[in-house]
């Protein structure tokens, strides 16, 4: 059974008097343990599909289904804060909190536990993305752009759930650190079993994940050349 699916989804809206189709009848299976990548140019229907993908907009038909359970039936709220995480380019972090305290915000949407226990694992988390104490202690503005990224990518490790999003999260970053990045996401995908799907424009980001998929004429397709 894949981990999550995208089946017969649907989706468009009115331009200009008439109906323009951004997604047509898109199916799609996602393994575990696997990172994707998703291209297309800029108008293609991705940031629409990564809306469906974590419930911040529902299809006009299909479903998305996490788990062999429809996500509709789960509950969005349910599934957005207990079941997956999404990693944004402009990190969506708390300026004025420190890079731990932004870790362990996020953790208490979810975990239960003493405030102790919390910040040992939020600890834990960072160093993982290669985040040291010193640092993690730090206000989130003293940290570099690419030290932003890794905590971000914390920030959704430290949910422990088994399906991240990433909406162009290297975009920002220079060609170095968005490697270290994409190697990050590889060693949590195949150490860790997570299912990683990222959205892109990158053809270099796309050419290190698992499965490249390209979004054309409202469908999704693999691209030859993948695992």
């Amino acid at each position: 059974m894949p981990v999550f699916e995208l089946a017969n989804l649907t989706y468009g809206y009115i331009d200009g008097g008439k109906k323009r189709m951004i997604l047509n009848d898109l199916s799609y299976q996602f393994e575990e343990g696997k990172l994707y990548t998703i291209l297309g140019p800029s108008g293609s229907g991705k940031t629409t599909l990564l809306a469906l993908a974590s419930a911040l907009d529902v299809p006009e038909k299909g479903q998305v289904i996490y788990k062999g359970n429809n996500i509709k039936n789960i509950g969005y709220t349910k599934f957005r804060r207990d079941h997956m995480a999404i990693i944004f380019q402009k990190y969506n972090l708390t300026d004025y909190l420190t890079a731990l305290e932004n870790v362990e915000a996020n953790m208490m949407i979810v975990h239960s536990g003493k405030g102790k226990d919390r910040k040992q694992i939020a600890y834990k988390m960072l160093d993982t993305v290669g985040i040291v104490r010193s640092k993690a202690d730090r206000r989130i503005t003293k940290l570099s752009g690419g030290e932003q990224q890794r905590v971000a990518i914390a920030k959704a490790l430290a949910k422990d759930v088994d399906l991240i999003l990433g909406d162009e999260p290297t975009g920002a970053l220079d060609t170095a650190t968005s490697n270290e990045i994409i190697d990050l996401f590889k060693r949590l995908a195949h150490d860790y079993g997570k299912t990683i799907i990222l959205v892109t424009h990158s053809d270099a980001v796309a050419a290190s994940s698992d499965i490249t998929l390209r979004l054309k004429e409202g469908k999704l397709m693999r691209e030859m050349g993948g695992f």
